[in-house]
């Protein structure tokens, strides 16, 4: 984007937004903790920001890169040319009306899944584990032990080019970790959950042993990005990687992890180029001593 045009881009945003930044360091706010500058960083504090942010950019034919708690993403070491919104604090509402949750679009997973839970909520339990946004869960799929947003999605509610949209599970498109939203220049503002009455003891007991479970055979410390590829149908990646001896390999700061061989992690001071050599490194094991092709479930943004 042109200089001149990035300034107007700036100007205009900085009307209806409080926290505009140019030249932003986007490493602190992703899981990985790895990534270049963005030319303009847009973080609204609240939905009437948001929306201030996308009049502008619908109105300027800007598509940005929309980012929320950073997970499942991979941002390159040149950073991310153009505009990033960054939905989060601020745009997290909740309100639980019968078994019904309508959230916002940066609510967090796990604090929402426990909310839900104490509630007597059932329903979202498995996602009290997954550290992204709601927004982002959905646009992905995302999902944990045999269990995936789509259960549970009733509604969302999207900004598109043309004006607001209510989009139903049908309408959503869900797959085995996709949705339509990945492919549309659509952002999500909010979304209505509908879940189950039940007992919330029993609720808070089940979404604790998946935690436990999760503390237990997933990496906890190192940063990453959660699993790093897709599971093949019928299997599992990690098996696939484990039995091609990809635990523990590296690639200057980035290393498979001997826990769960699914995750990539950054050892403190990887590169994103790091990140994705080692992936095909154990891409590359894995076919030759499987015949198992792996793709990425981690998103790669920016320039590599």
């Amino acid at each position: 984007m042109p200089a001149a045009t990035l300034a107007g881009v700036e100007r205009r945003l900085r009307e209806g937004v409080r926290d505009v930044r140019r030249d932003a360091p986007l490493a602190r706010h992703v899981a990985f903790r790895i990534g270049g500058p963005a030319d303009l960083l847009v973080i609204p504090r609240n939905v009437d920001e948001l929306r201030a942010a996308m009049r502008v950019l619908i109105g300027d034919g800007i598509r940005p890169t929309f980012i929320g708690a950073g997970s499942n993403v991979l941002v390159g070491d040149r950073g991310i040319r153009g505009v990033v919104v960054k939905i989060g604090k601020g745009v997290d509402r909740v309100d639980i009306v019968g078994d019904r949750v309508t959230a916002e679009a940066g609510t967090g997973l796990p604090a929402l899944a426990l909310r839900c839970a104490r509630a007597g909520l059932a329903g979202l339990e498995f996602a009290a584990g997954i550290p992204g946004s709601l927004a982002g869960s959905i646009v992905m799929n995302a999902g944990a032990h045999g269990h995936a947003m789509e259960e549970v999605v009733e509604t969302a509610e999207v900004i598109t080019p043309d004006g607001d949209r209510r989009l139903d599970r049908a309408a959503l498109e869900f797959a085995y970790r996709v949705s339509v939203l990945q492919h549309q220049p659509w952002v999500v503002i909010a979304a209505t959950l509908r879940l189950e009455r039940s007992d919330p003891t029993a609720i808070v007991e089940r979404l604790n042993v998946w935690l436990a479970h999760r503390g237990a055979t997933q990496p906890i410390g190192p940063p990453s990005s959660g699993c790093m590829f897709r599971n093949p149908p019928g299997d599992h990646a990690g098996r696939l990687i484990d039995v091609a001896g990809a635990k523990g390999l590296t690639v200057g700061g980035a290393r498979v992890s001997e826990i769960h061989a699914n995750y990539i992690l950054n050892d403190g001071h990887a590169t994103a180029t790091d990140v994705l050599a080692l992936a095909e490194q154990v891409k590359a094991r894995v076919r030759d001593r499987t015949g198992a092709i792996l793709e990425m479930e981690v998103k790669l943004l920016g320039e590599f």
